[in-house]
């Protein structure tokens, strides 16, 4: 029971911040202005919620080309900060190498799930014809990845369906990772 609800904390807990690190990295691929002039609230929590664990990776890790390796890095180490001290409160059994290989499928996981959740908001928020910052927002973060699917899928009575069909791709790419993870462990 303690380490379920040990377990839990921490999924909370890293989970919040590793999934700051990749909307961190996620907006500046996106070159989604953060910085306290640009009037994004959620940029500003979210370099105040990161900034700790990513500007000191900042100073010996470049950018690769828009790819901020730094909040990459900073998610990865606390996936693996969690994987690692619920590996110890389990007793440390089992292979002390599958704990990295769970931690980098945490991180693909948790940008799937982050994602999901970006998805489900904005299909939400396009319900109401509201334009404020955050819709703006959310509709720069996933458009991106609706832009390919709108180009195959036609609105079905003025509806768009193409968060739905994301929806559904997100979700067999979780699958896909479970599986993929499992066969990953079989071999520690």
């Amino acid at each position: 029971m303690l380490y379920q609800i040990v377990s839990l904390v921490f999924e909370l807990v890293v989970g919040f911040l590793s999934g700051a690190c990749l909307l961190r990295l996620y907006m500046q691929y996106q070159r989604i202005p953060m910085g306290q002039r640009s009037g994004n609230p959620l940029g500003q929590f979210i370099f105040a919620l990161t900034d700790w664990i990513v500007l000191p990776f900042r100073r010996v890790l470049p950018a690769v080309g828009r790819i901020d390796s730094a909040s990459l890095m900073a998610a990865y180490l606390l996936e693996l900060a969690e994987f690692g001290a619920l590996w110890l409160l389990a007793g440390a059994r089992g292979g002390l190498f599958a704990v990295p290989v769970l931690a980098a499928f945490g991180v693909l996981r948790m940008a799937v799930t982050g994602m999901t959740g970006l998805v489900i908001v904005y299909a939400i928020l396009s319900w109401v014809p509201a334009r404020s910052a955050v819709t703006q927002l959310l509709d720069r973060l996933v458009a991106p990845l609706l832009q390919p699917i709108r180009r195959v899928l036609p609105l079905v009575g003025g509806i768009d369906l193409s968060p739905l069909l994301l929806l559904l791709v997100l979700q067999i790419v979780v699958i896909v990772l479970g599986s993929l993870q499992a066969t990953a462990l079989g071999i520690f």
